[in-house]
């Protein structure tokens, strides 16, 4: 059985805790790969050796820096299809949906190579008599990422090399389910240049976060993931003294006025709901239907749900692949089965589907729950599988503040042909990412990711200039230097006196 040891100072080191995690081909239920799941003092050896590394990637040169990041650029280009393969084999995915991750990672990466000019500094001369101020940014030292199943190589590019960029070194702790991609990302790394001990995977279960979160050697967390853990790694990392970006679970509405064109919102709300198989922070888990457009728009999110192939990722006829795991599976569909009782009328139940040959893979067909109440589980909680919820408002006041009502903030979208209606829901939906007549409106890498309320613990979003804000510290220098004819007696520098 193929095993996933640890990268950690430019090699593979095998584990030696002696404990090891099962990972799951999704589409067979098989068993495919172990991996080496990291104790107290691994994290220890690992956070050692980034810290030697830091004493010279540190001080290097931006020049040195995006030097490597550009050849590395090259190298993930290259292998897009390598890496996806990966994912769609741990994950699940299908692989075009895999190509589409590694793309949106390669943004930050691109991001990174153009750090010269994010790590300008400022400088102000003559605030006084011979006396300059200048602000500039530093490194950390070493900081660390703890990522999700969901999005295996994406979420790790979206910390790593904007953190290395600014000058730091990094000790990434991937999900255990799908670990094999964020090895090969590490590999590439080195193969482009980065010196050894910058770029670190360190492979584990909770022992290992715990270890990453109390150690001293550590400055800086990044965390994306559910709710609870993200809350977790805050109030832990914080009372250690460290800076904390933790992303947490989502509740994405997509709010559809009565004046929508509702073929694209149909389209929308399919591709955005059941895309990755639900297995997203932005997914549109909840559609708000303003008005008598409700039953309409139902119907046509029937017609094309209903369209959508599920099979293996690596089949390229599939729409969609199963879930990462069968427990997680189990989950899901335990929202479907008790939404009746719970007052939801079940369009489309998904409970129960399999795939012919494939009869142990982790199958869920697309659910579609409509007339779901705000005080349902289906609502409340993030499913975070193929299931799509419709609620109903009767007006645009009341869709808004159904929306606003939820804890989570983390995007949200609008459909409309109205500008005004528009606006005003840009201006006062509670969330930290907002689409108009676009269900998924992650930003491009150079602007930040990130929501509102329970879904962001921390100050600051992840990558854009967020990102760099989070990764490095200001420090303000104010100098005076007497002009050269101002030296004292018996000193000549050449220059004339004026006194």
């Amino acid at each position: 059985m193929k095993t996933v040891n640890h990268w950690i100072g430019g090699k593979t080191v095998e584990g030696a805790s002696g404990n090891y995690g099962p990972v799951t081909d999704p589409a067979t239920g098989e068993v495919t790969t172990q991996v080496a799941l990291a104790s107290a003092d691994e994290v220890d050896a690992a956070v050692r050796v980034a810290q030697e590394a830091f004493r010279t990637w540190g001080q290097s040169s931006l020049a040195a820096r995006t030097k490597v990041l550009f050849a590395y650029r090259a190298l993930l280009d290259a292998n897009r299809d390598a890496i996806a393969e990966l994912i769609t084999a741990e994950h699940g995915k299908v692989h075009s949906d895999a190509l589409g991750e590694v793309a949106r990672g390669l943004e930050i990466v691109e991001l990174a190579c153009g750090i010269t000019t994010q790590l300008k500094g400022e400088l102000s001369t003559s605030v006084s008599n011979q006396v300059d101020v200048a602000a500039i940014r530093q490194p950390l030292g070493v900081v660390a990422g703890i990522t999700p199943f969901n999005f295996p190589a994406m979420v790790p590019m979206w910390m790593f090399p904007l953190a290395v960029a600014c000058g730091n070194t990094f000790i990434l702790k991937p999900s255990e389910k799908d670990p094999s991609a964020a090895n090969k990302l590490a590999e590439l790394a080195s193969e482009a240049g980065l010196p050894d001990g910058v770029l670190n995977v360190v492979h584990g279960d909770k022992a290992a976060v715990d270890a990453l979160l109390a150690h001293p050697g550590i400055a800086a967390v990044s965390f994306v993931g559910s709710t609870p853990i993200a809350r977790h790694i805050h109030t832990t990392a914080s009372a250690n003294g460290k800076r904390v970006q933790a992303l947490g679970g989502a509740k994405n509405h997509m709010l559809v006025l009565p004046d929508a064109d509702l073929d694209a919102a149909a389209d929308a709300a399919v591709s955005a709901a059941y895309g990755s198989a639900g297995e997203r922070c932005m997914a549109i888990s909840a559609v708000v239907a303003v008005g008598s457009i409700g039953d309409e728009l139902v119907e046509k999110i029937r017609e094309r749900a209903e369209k959508i192939k599920i099979g293996p990722g690596n089949d390229p006829t599939s729409d969609m692949g199963p879930l990462i795991t069968a427990a997680h599976r189990d989950k899901v569909a335990s929202y479907v089965k008790g939404a009746a009782d719970q007052g939801a009328d079940v369009v489309l139940d998904g409970t129960g589907y399999t795939v012919g040959g494939f009869e142990k893979g982790h199958w869920i067909g697309l659910s579609l729950l409509d007339n779901v109440k705000t005080d349902s589980d289906a609502y409340r909680d993030e499913i975070f599988g193929p299931v799509l919820c419709v609620l109903r408002a009767e007006t645009y006041e009341e869709g808004v503040a159904l929306i606003n009502a939820s804890p989570f903030g983390n995007g949200t979208a609008i459909f409309t042909r109205d500008g005004g209606a528009a606006r005003r829901f840009q201006l006062e939906i509670e969330a930290g990412m907002v689409g108009v007549n676009v269900p998924i409106p992650v930003p491009v890498g150079y602007h930040s990711f990130g929501g509102w309320k329970d879904s962001l613990f921390g100050d600051h979003h992840i990558y854009g200039n967020d990102g760099i804000h989070f990764y490095t510290r200001g420090k303000v220098v104010t100098t005076r230097w007497p002009d050269p004819s101002e030296a004292p007696a018996g000193v000549d520098l050449g220059f004339p006196r004026n006194h």
